[in-house]
């Protein structure tokens, strides 16, 4: 096997285990939503406080309250009033009870809130002495205990939890205004080519002199939805000193994506470009279809800055990011799942193929009425033809030594968008 040439699953491993999680930094808890967690966060106090209602109704024991109905209603004094925000300020005695709001602390001696709607009177000026409770359904029930959420000095949060907007819920309710997160990426993302322009010079498109630079805002969609960052570094012309040139704006980047430029051609320079500025490659080339042409390296002049050579086709490139690039990122941001999940569809139809290189093929899925998940194209597969990722749920992986792709046959399927991410590849 020539060692620039490499299979689908090694070119994986080496690019996802290169990578390690950036720096800690400390940031105001709103602005930590999407980050990772870099430390543990342990409860300085029970959650909830105290025991409080789950209802708006009155505090009651349930020995009072039992066999109550309509027909046989239980009548008790109601002694306090307790809305949210406020405490008890005597017991609950039997043959009474005490009207408390949701959330607010449950007097001692009640087992249980009875709801408003299975009572009457007792919440109206003309009789606020007393309440009939006509149902027992809620006896002993609706009580929210101290610490039933947390326990002082229980463990809320582990280092690696993604922060989500629960997670955030919890931090705030235990006081943290700012949390230790790892530092999101700052990914630079070159195109580079001669016929590219970008949407502004559109009248050119439209001429037939130029073609729009779709790989720069696709990858930067694409890293939008993994919660990175895009620095746009512009397009570079087929010439050397301009590539070099836009290349050193990447400077102060975390990690260098570029498109096209780094096949055989007379005029793609980027590689001579990068080994003249200290490139040390990985590898050169992946033994898959669509993207045989993605490399991996580390720039020694940017200060051993993480560089991906995508393709320049649209499908190529945008195929290669979510197989080797996103969960490359998201380990570097700290991530421990970084894999879309993956399913076993079943083929819908015949897919030919030459054995030697693994085929990554963009599909629609769908569930029958029994749950079986099948497969079907997209249309024709060029590396041209971006429509086919625009309508594409999953991409199939068809192994390399496979001869041909049957329908009823079965193959492992990334799920577009899906969640929750995986720690292990499924593909």
């Amino acid at each position: 096997m020539h060692p620039d040439w490499i299979s689908l699953p090694e070119a994986r491993d080496t690019v996802v285990g290169a990578m390690r999680p950036l720096a800690v930094e400390r940031l105001p808890l709103p602005d930590a939503l999407g980050r990772v967690l870099a430390e543990e966060i342990v409860s300085p106090l029970d959650l909830p406080p105290w025991d409080n209602s789950a209802m708006d109704g009155y505090a009651t024991r349930a020995a009072d309250v039992a066999g109550a109905s309509v027909d046989d209603p239980r009548v008790l004094r109601v002694v306090d009033d307790i809305p949210a925000g406020s405490f008890p300020s005597r017991r609950v005695e039997p043959g009474t009870a005490s009207r408390v709001m949701t959330g607010a602390p449950v007097p001692e001696g009640a087992d249980g809130v009875i709801r408003v709607e299975h009572t009457l009177g007792g919440d109206t000026p003309a009789a606020p002495e007393f309440v009939r409770i006509v149902s027992d359904f809620d006896a002993g029930k609706n009580l929210r205990r101290r610490g039933e959420d947390l326990r002082r000095g229980e463990r809320a949060m582990e280092v690696g939890r993604v922060l989500r907007a629960a997670e955030i819920g919890v931090a705030a309710s235990l006081g943290r205004d700012r949390l230790a997160v790892v530092r999101r990426p700052v990914v630079g993302v070159l195109a580079s080519g001669d016929e590219l322009v970008d949407i502004e010079r559109f009248d050119e498109v439209l001429a037939g002199r130029r073609i729009v630079s779709s790989n720069g805002y696709a990858l930067a969609a694409q890293l939008a939805e993994s919660g990175l960052h895009a620095r746009l570094l512009g397009i570079a012309a087929d010439d050397p000193a301009s590539l070099r040139e836009h290349l050193e704006r990447a400077r102060g980047c975390d990690a260098l994506i570029t498109t096209a430029g780094i096949s055989v051609g007379a005029h793609d320079y980027v590689r001579d470009v990068l080994l003249d500025m200290g490139l040390e490659t990985e590898f050169w080339r992946v033994r898959m279809r669509p993207g045989s042409p993605f490399a991996f390296g580390r720039i020694g002049s940017l200060g051993d800055l993480p560089w991906f050579g995508l393709p320049g086709n649209p499908v190529s490139c945008m195929v290669t990011f979510e197989l080797f690039v996103r969960p490359a990122l998201l380990r570097m941001a700290g991530h421990r799942d970084v894999y879309l999940p993956t399913v076993n569809p079943q083929l819908r139809t015949d897919f030919p193929q030459r054995a030697g290189l693994t085929q990554v093929v963009r599909v629609t899925l769908a569930a029958d009425a029994g749950g079986e998940v099948t497969a079907a194209l997209t249309g024709p597969q060029g590396s041209g033809i971006l429509t086919s990722m625009a309508a594409a749920d999953g991409l199939m992986v068809i192994p390399e030594d496979r001869e041909g792709a049957r329908a009823g046959e079965r193959f492992p399927t990334m799920v577009l968008h899906g969640a929750p991410l995986r720690g292990a590849p499924g593909y």
